[in-house]
């Protein structure tokens, strides 16, 4: 038995435009193979039920096995592209991606610090494919112009180890809080730390502040990989943070949905699987396909095959 409609409100006006969802800005890559990138934000985005302002930053040649090379957009055109939709549309939140290069990192800080009040969700990803020069200019300058204005940094465990504790020599892991720690000292609120690895074939998932861990959710690890993963996590939480989800509540939700798009990933070509953003449009008995089954026996990664299978990377 369906619920009674609810009766018209005699005095609506039939001509007057239902709200607009709430609105994130992405500066992100332009990704060919749709796992990752911008084509990843987007999907992710309007399946939490908002409505994307994507930011070209570079294009990618990549397939969804490997990174082969980027060409950065020019840090004025990645400005101007934003610039010009942010004086029609008001955003209610942000999401950084991969910039392109130190000049890209530069510019977008420049226009993020035209509205501090706006929260911002920044996604680090494994850059091991960059050239090793280029690569550290744009963890310095992400580190120097960025992390300030960050609400929450995104990434996996060893990713954000290599960026905030370049000098941890321990055997001992660095712990999330560890992570937070670092990343306070550069004005960061909190991190999502994917990947945290622990005994039983399980791998933790931990949202943290300088002061411990906050919440999380454990993935249980399995033999395939996943590219996109980490986009789909920080779209998800930066649309759900623009729609006005407390942080807590919000990335509860955004790793349960990651968990469920990856359960329900596809094979499209040779490499990794991709999440299944729309997981929850399939017909009942249809989530699972040839590929799809192989997904939850999966694990995540962005640009190569991880050491530990279904980081969320």
């Amino acid at each position: 038995m369906t619920p009674d409609a609810p009766s018209a409100d005699p005095q609506a006006d039939p001509n007057q435009e239902a709200p607009a969802p709430a609105c994130v800005m992405t500066f992100n890559a332009s990704d060919p193979s749709g796992a990752g990138g911008l084509a990843g934000d987007v999907a992710t985005i309007a399946a939490m039920g908002a409505h994307a302002l994507p930011v070209v930053t570079s294009i990618v040649l990549r397939d969804t096995a490997e990174v082969f090379d980027h060409s950065a957009i020019d840090a004025d055109v990645v400005v101007e592209q934003a610039r010009s939709i942010l004086e029609d549309v008001s955003i209610a939140a942000w999401k950084v991606g991969f910039l392109g290069s130190a000049e890209g990192v530069s510019a977008v800080a420049e226009v993020l610090s035209d509205y501090p009040e706006v929260p911002l969700v920044a996604y680090m990803p494994n850059l091991s494919w960059l050239e090793e020069d280029d690569q550290q200019a744009y963890l310095d300058a992400f580190r120097e112009l960025v992390l300030p204005q960050t609400e929450v940094l995104v990434g996996a465990h060893q990713t954000l180890t290599d960026f905030l504790l370049p000098e941890w020599s321990s055997e001992r892991p660095a712990s999330p809080r560890e992570l937070a720690v670092a990343a306070a000292q550069h004005g960061t609120r909190f991190v999502l730390v994917t990947s945290v690895p622990l005994p039983d074939q399980f791998m933790d998932n931990v949202l943290a502040s300088p002061q411990g861990a906050i919440t999380g959710e454990k993935f249980e690890r399995f033999e395939v990989s996943f590219v996109g993963a980490g986009d789909t996590l920080s779209s998800a939480l930066a649309a759900l943070l623009a729609a006005g989800s407390e942080l807590h509540a919000a990335v509860g939700e955004s790793l349960a949905f990651l968990d469920q798009a990856l359960d329900a990933g596809f094979r499209p070509g040779m490499g990794n699987v991709i999440p299944d953003r729309f997981f929850w449009a399939l017909p009942p008995g249809e989530e699972e396909g040839e590929e799809g089954t192989a997904a939850t026996e999966g694990a995540a990664n962005d640009d190569e095959a991880p050491k530990d299978p279904r980081h969320v990377h």
